[in-house]
């Protein structure tokens, strides 16, 4: 009788060649079907353009780099002897490890880097040196694109980007042969390991019409609106963009200012709702907020021509006008998040030049309205590239949810690209229910005019910084925003780099109180009080360099929610009885949370 499929020896023997053979037959069933589930799609849509794109464009970038080398052969010569002397001590250590003699590495990995953490890849002289010579020649190819001369800022970035790309793909901790640990799991497992891995790779590239979706998480333990995105409350407004959701209060007394948040439209809305321990939703209601938050719609092929000035009008406005309908309130606070940050900003200046001022004050989460120093994403901004994304878009009428999935994984390929590739396809182990994870496979379209504009006016040509960008026929100024502004970067954040927010803080015109927290761009903002993780940063006026400021900056432990709900109180104390939804001229649509946010890309 078969073993069940996937059990795990219990002893360390030979491999067992009965259920070795069955798990090669499981596995090949399981490649067939995961070749065939790429190319069904491939024969009726042809060969993916954006494949082909990124890798001319990586090719081309990086023959810029060689060029600049070859330009001088006397410092190419200087610079492989110093590859090959490196090697040559990799030889002599090596040779003397396996003499058993002591031997100082020529290599070490990174503290953080947990791809060499099994004890083999230091003890095994042979793994010892697949790993040292695999950090040699990706730090040595760092140091030629860092040093290469004549390269502009832009392609050396873009080189160091491409490079990074490469050198995880080639990490030997990513194959088989050539992971201690992936070979002892192997034997283990009778192969087992890699027959569930690619029944999940079929799975996974079936689930992507064609296309690999990573999976990063169990998807199967969560349900929207019952444990995650589960905060009690009504949507009251709808229109051909928005959901406006109210939330019901949990105080008898709420703040008389309504909160208004703008999430990003990159992804759902819920990352500030993801369960009640994390919520910063539901803990803006506990503190006596009535919050009122923007679910966006997930675009189809008929919203193509939605451009920011639809956002600005159907979504921050129409927003506008229901709350005040619902509450009475004509003044708001309001926070924007990310790319709903950028939208807010744009808003507000587009709201100051008709001396509309409904938004009273604003937050900004990991926001950028200055793109200098915007971090890697700007890889993908060039006028060849945005010309080659505003093609594909034009055939659908948006861009996929996949394509930002893609680039937001690439800014950290070790840890969430490869580092699934082997827990999943290889070691064979379905990943655990994890809700941010979860959250972040749940991706979304972008209408093609709002995406086109967004990447030209802010990524490509820094418009709203310059004080160029034009919405709806007005020229908008950043400085004729007086309202006070709570913007809040984080420190390792890699899609809105705290240099860029930092920077995007002097272009306003009236009070900003600048807050750094710890983490990135996800946890540096969901990070809830009783948790007492991280930190945070305040230092006053926003002047000099970030390193400046920081420096003589006050660090506090925990999460700065507390210090921004004082920032909101003390500017509009007074109070009012609980605002209910439905309490208003609007009558409640649906339970939150809503129709939009259940739309699948």
């Amino acid at each position: 009788m078969d073993k069940p499929y996937g059990e795990e020896k219990t002893q360390s023997s030979a491999p067992d060649f009965e259920e070795l053979s069955r798990n090669m037959a499981r596995f090949l069933e399981g490649a067939t079907k995961a070749t065939t589930a790429y190319l069904k799609p491939l024969e009726e849509r042809g060969a993916p353009p954006e494949i082909a794109s990124d890798a001319s464009e990586a090719i081309r970038t990086l023959g810029r780099v060689a060029e600049s080398w070859l330009s001088d052969p006397q410092k190419s010569l200087e610079a492989q002897a110093r590859l090959g002397s490196q090697f040559l001590d990799l030889w002599a250590s090596t040779l003397k490890k396996a003499q058993g003699e002591p031997a100082e590495p020529v290599a070490e990995p990174e503290p953080k880097d947990n791809r060499f953490k099994d004890p083999e890849w230091s003890e095994n002289p042979v793994f010892d040196f697949l790993k040292q010579a695999y950090l040699i020649s990706s730090r040595w190819a760092e140091d030629m694109v860092e040093e290469a001369e004549g390269l502009d800022e832009r392609t050396r970035h873009k080189a160091q980007f491409y490079l990074k790309q490469i050198s995880s793909a080639l990490s030997p901790s990513n194959f088989l042969l050539t992971n201690p640990e992936l070979i002892r799991e192997t034997i283990r497992e009778n192969g087992a390991n890699l027959a569930r891995g690619m029944a999940m790779l079929a799975e996974d590239i079936q689930s992507g019409r064609g296309e690999l979706r990573i999976r990063q998480t169990d998807p199967s333990n969560f349900k929207i609106g019952v444990n995650i995105a589960a905060t009690p409350g009504k949507v009251i407004f709808r229109n051909d963009l928005i959901e406006l959701l109210q939330y019901e209060p949990t105080t008898k007394q709420v703040l008389k200012r309504p909160l208004l948040i703008v999430p990003p439209w990159i992804n759902k809305y819920y990352i500030l709702d993801l369960n009640p321990e994390k919520s910063f939703i539901r803990w803006a209601v506990d503190q006596g907020l009535t919050v009122f938050c923007i679910s966006w719609v997930n675009p189809e092929a008929q919203h193509a021509e939605k451009g920011f000035e639809h956002y600005m009008r159907e979504g921050i406005f129409a927003a506008l006008e229901a709350i005040e309908q619902a509450t009475g309130e004509k003044k708001v606070t309001a926070i924007g998040y990310c790319v709903g940050g950028t939208l807010l900003a744009v808003t507000m200046a587009y709201m100051a030049a008709k001396r509309d001022k409904r938004i009273d004050s604003a937050t900004f989460f990991t926001a950028q309205v200055d793109f200098t120093h915007a971090g890697d994403l700007k890889v993908f901004a060039d006028e060849e590239q945005i010309r080659t994304i505003e093609t594909q878009m034009k055939k659908r009428g948006y861009l996929d949810g996949s394509h930002m999935a893609n680039a937001f994984n690439m800014l950290r390929p070790t840890d969430l690209i490869w580092s699934n590739v082997v827990n999943v396809y290889m070691k064979g182990r379905a990943p655990t229910a994890f809700d941010l994870l979860y959250w972040n496979s749940d991706s979304t379209r972008m209408p093609a005019a709002n995406h086109a504009f967004y990447l030209r006016n802010c990524y490509l040509e820094n418009k709203l910084a310059k004080g160029e960008m034009e919405l709806a026929g007005v020229k908008l100024d950043l400085k004729k925003i007086k309202a006070p502004i709570f913007n809040l970067a984080a420190k390792e954040d890699h899609i809105a780099p705290a240099r860029s927010v930092f920077l995007g803080s002097k272009a306003f015109g009236g009070p900003v109180d600048l807050v750094l927290a710890g983490s990135g761009h996800i946890a540096g903002v969901v990070n809830p009080p009783n948790k007492q993780k991280y930190q945070f940063w305040t230092g006053g006026p926003v002047e000099g360099e970030l390193d400046d400021w920081l420096a003589k900056a006050k660090e506090t432990p925990g999460s700065w929610w507390p210090y921004w709900f004082s920032w909101i109180e003390k500017q509009a104390p007074k109070k009012v009885p609980a605002r209910s939804p439905g309490g208003g001229k609007l009558e409640p649509l649906c339970d939150a949370p809503g129709t939009y946010v259940l739309a699948k890309a």
